[in-house]
């Protein structure tokens, strides 16, 4: 057996395991259409184009723009127009939309339970058509069905499966002498200080845009919390433990750690996610710890995409215990009240054919939903494969009971940066917001 076969056993493994997210992660509004025909039909006149329209976060552009130029060829009579905005938008403005029955054809849908737009908020209002009838649902891992199904049915795609890390920059990592990855934390806290000593920002962190403030945390839960209790997610559920009563603080406490040390940028809750991006890959800063989906942002940046890398962050003292946030992508669903049901769901099925899998997951440095021989695994993801086959757990937001929980954490962090508020008091809300 070659180490490729090796590798795909692994992610094989993983898909079985793993569980799905709602991360939020995207950026700057934008737009774009992709240029249409309109077909005849028989030569006997012109016939009338569909119109079908799709509203997305920043990350779904590049692969959704390559897709829709593909899919024009495949269905030349249909006319797609694609426009993104950032993620708070979305959770406000859109399920608005869809609410009062005017929503897009296609939209945006975050996996699991743990945001406005989340699969099973929304399709537990009946705002989104059952995609169960097309075929690749029946190749859905076992893992991933409660990131995309409710009460057996699939409400949503997706790509494939996403890890948080610390996308890093190697030319600064040499230059300061350092060397990734650092496999405990003891190591990564001592890595941060020599880049400091070194003269350059260890971590830079742009906190002013709400859903880089989580990452931080999603990092360091795996290990301080789901190592030591596998299932505390169920025992949270029955009300048996709390963040309060559990690895939380001890995540907090960490990630405070690294504000008290000077390893992050000055004032971060001023600072967005774009800026974070010029940091690292201008190299003044040397890594930031993100979602692997947004690793193509960073190497646009950078003089070379060579220039970046990611590892895991490691959350604990014995390397043993280091585990990982990995899960679902964000996807899209075709809106239940929309004005061409049938014809998106259409487009759904398109997506859902392994070659659009994979162009989907290669552009946005993901691990593809199921895999062939045209599969490919982005070089910097390589490290987190290792864990995945018993030490990853879905992204925590995916097992929260409502869309309450992840914008008080949000904001709870912004506040500790600041000095507003202590852990325990951080912890509290969340457990309130976790309880409503």
């Amino acid at each position: 057996m070659t180490d490729l076969q090796r590798a795909r056993m692994s992610r094989g493994q993983f898909f079985r395991m793993m569980g799905g997210l709602a991360v939020a992660a995207a950026a700057t509004a934008c737009s774009t259409r992709p240029q249409t025909t309109t077909p005849t039909s028989g030569g006997t006149g012109a016939a009338a184009a569909v119109d079908l329209k799709f509203v997305g976060v920043a990350d779904q552009k590049a692969p959704m723009d390559a897709l829709l130029a593909a899919y024009q060829k495949v269905k030349p009579g249909v006319r797609l127009t694609a426009s993104y905005a950032p993620t708070d938008q979305v959770q406000t403005s859109l399920r608005t939309q869809l609410g009062a029955g005017n929503a897009p054809d296609l939209h945006v849908v975050y996996p699991g339970n743990g945001s406005a737009m989340s699969m099973s908020q929304i399709a537990g209002a009946g705002l989104l058509a059952d995609l169960s009838a097309q075929s690749w649902t029946g190749t859905i891992p076992t893992g991933f069905k409660p990131a995309l199904q409710m009460d057996g049915k699939t409400m949503m795609y997706s790509a494939g499966s996403s890890v948080i890390g610390a996308i890093y920059n190697k030319k600064v990592f040499e230059k300061a002498g350092v060397e990734a990855p650092p496999t405990t934390w003891t190591e990564f806290l001592a890595l941060c200080d020599k880049l400091r000593k070194a003269g350059v920002t260890p971590i830079a962190l742009g906190a002013q845009t709400p859903w880089v403030t989580q990452l931080i945390t999603y990092a360091l839960v795996p290990s301080t919390v789901y190592a030591k209790d596998p299932a505390f997610d169920d025992k949270q559920l029955a009300g048996q433990t709390s963040f309060a009563q559990s690895g939380w603080r001890q995540a907090m406490e960490m990630y405070l750690e690294l504000s008290e040390r000077g390893f992050f940028n000055d004032k971060p809750n001023g600072t967005t996610f774009e800026q974070q991006i010029s940091m690292v890959a201008t190299g003044r800063a040397a890594m930031a710890v993100q979602v692997s989906a947004v690793l193509p942002d960073f190497r646009k940046s950078a003089s070379s995409p060579d220039d970046l890398s990611m590892f895991p962050v490691p959350g604990a003292d014995s390397a043993d215990q280091v585990w990982i946030p990995a899960g679902v992508v964000v996807g899209l669903g075709a809106a239940a009240k929309g004005r061409n049901v049938e014809e998106a769901k259409a487009f759904i099925d398109f997506l859902g054919r392994q070659e659009s899998i994979n162009s989907w997951a290669k552009t946005i440095s993901a691990i593809p939903l199921t895999q062939d021989a045209g599969s490919t695994i982005d070089p910097a993801v390589e490290s987190f494969l290792p864990f995945t086959k018993d030490r990853a757990v879905p992204f925590m937001d995916q097992r929260w009971p409502n869309a309450e929980v992840q914008p008080v954490h949000f904001a709870v962090v912004q506040e500790l940066l600041a000095g507003k508020a202590t852990i325990d008091e951080a912890l509290k809300k969340m457990d309130e917001a976790y309880q409503k």
